[in-house]
C-alpha cells in the first residue's frame, strides 16, 4: 500500500472530465457521468464515496459500475458486516501536514475478511483514493479496478492524483446539491412543527441516545438548530462567535453521521429519512 500528500492540481487532460462531470453536478446521472468522464485517465469498472471512522455513521453517499453488474452497494454492506471496524488501509494521521491524502493499495495487501468479504467477494483487484480528514472519520472517494482489467498503470495512478482535489470537491458538492431538494425541505417543514412541541430536554436525551459523546456546547447549539433559530440565532443565544458554532455543529454533525439539517431532524425526531 502506498500512501501520499494530495498536492497537485488538475493535470493535461482532465479539463474535459471535469467539464463533463461539472454538467452533471445535482443530477441523477452525475454518479455515472463521473465514471464514463474518468475512464480516459483511469478505467476504473466502478467507484464509491463515503465517509466512514469508529466514531461516526458509515455513510455510502455515491456509487456506481461500468460495464459489470452494479454490486456496489453489496460492497458497502459487505464492509459494514464487519471489516470497518479494523480497516486501516486509509491511516490518515490527524496531525498529517495535508488533511486531504492519496491512497493505492491492491486487493491481496488488504487482510483476512476485508480482502475476502469485500474485494474477492465481488472481483475487485485494486483501488486508488483520495481521502479527506475530518474530525475522528475520514470522507473517501474511491475507484477500484475489477479482475477483468489490467492493474491501474503509473500514468494513470499519476492522473488520478492530478485529479484528486477536483474529485473531492465535486463529490462534496453532488452531495450538497441533492440534499437540498423538495423531500429535504418537508422533512424541515415536519421537523419544524414537532420540535415545537418537543421540550428541549427531551432533545437532549434524545441526541445522547444518538450520540453519547455529543459535548454539552454540542447539545446546545443541536437543540436550538432543531427549535429553528439560524446558526447566527444560535451565536446570539449562546454568546459565542458564529465560527464557534459553525464548530460545534460540524463537530456534533460528524458524531451523529449526518451533514445537513434536515438530517438532524430526521434522526432525532424519527421522521422518514429524505
Amino acid at each position: 500500500m502506498r500512501q501520499w500528500q494530495a498536492l497537485t492540481g488538475p493535470g493535461a487532460g482532465s479539463g474535459e472530465a471535469i467539464g463533463g462531470m461539472i454538467q452533471s453536478l445535482g443530477q441523477a446521472g452525475f454518479q455515472a457521468a463521473v465514471l464514463d468522464a474518468m475512464q480516459p485517465l483511469v478505467p476504473a469498472a466502478s467507484w464509491s464515496v463515503y465517509r466512514t471512522g469508529l466514531h461516526c455513521r458509515p455513510t455510502l453517499f455515491l456509487s456506481a459500475s461500468r460495464g459489470i453488474p452494479d454490486r456496489t452497494r453489496d460492497c458497502w454492506w459487505a464492509y459494514l458486516s464487519g471489516p470497518y471496524l479494523r480497516d486501516s488501509s486509509f491511516g490518515v494521521e490527524a496531525e498529517a501536514p495535508s488533511p486531504v491524502r492519496l491512497c493505492h493499495i491492491q486487493a491481496q495487501e488488504i487482510v483476512g475478511e476485508h480482502r475476502a468479504r469485500v474485494y474477492e467477494a465481488h472481483g475487485m483487484a485494486e483501488r486508488v483514493s483520495v481521502v479527506a480528514q475530518e474530525d475522528q472519520a475520514v470522507f473517501a472517494v474511491n475507484f477500484y479496478r475489477h479482475e477483468h482489467q489490467p492493474a491501474f498503470s503509473d500514468p494513470q495512478i499519476a492522473a488520478f492524483e492530478a485529479m484528486a482535489l477536483p474529485l473531492l470537491e465535486l463529490a462534496r458538492k453532488h452531495i450538497a446539491l441533492t440534499a437540498c431538494g423538495p423531500r429535504s425541505s418537508l422533512v424541515l417543514e415536519e421537523g419544524s412543527r414537532i420540535a415545537a412541541t418537543m421540550p428541549a430536554g427531551q432533545m437532549r436525551e434524545r441526541l445522547l441516545e444518538l450520540s453519547g459523546d455529543l459535548t454539552a456546547r454540542e447539545l446546545d447549539v443541536c437543540v436550538r438548530l432543531l427549535q429553528g433559530l439560524t446558526q447566527d440565532g444560535v451565536a446570539a443565544d449562546l454568546g459565542l462567535s458564529l465560527a464557534t458554532v459553525k464548530t460545534y455543529r460540524n463537530r456534533a454533525f460528524a458524531r451523529l453521521g449526518i451533514h445537513f439539517r434536515n438530517e438532524l431532524f430526521a434522526r432525532v425526531l424519527r421522521l422518514s429519512p429524505p
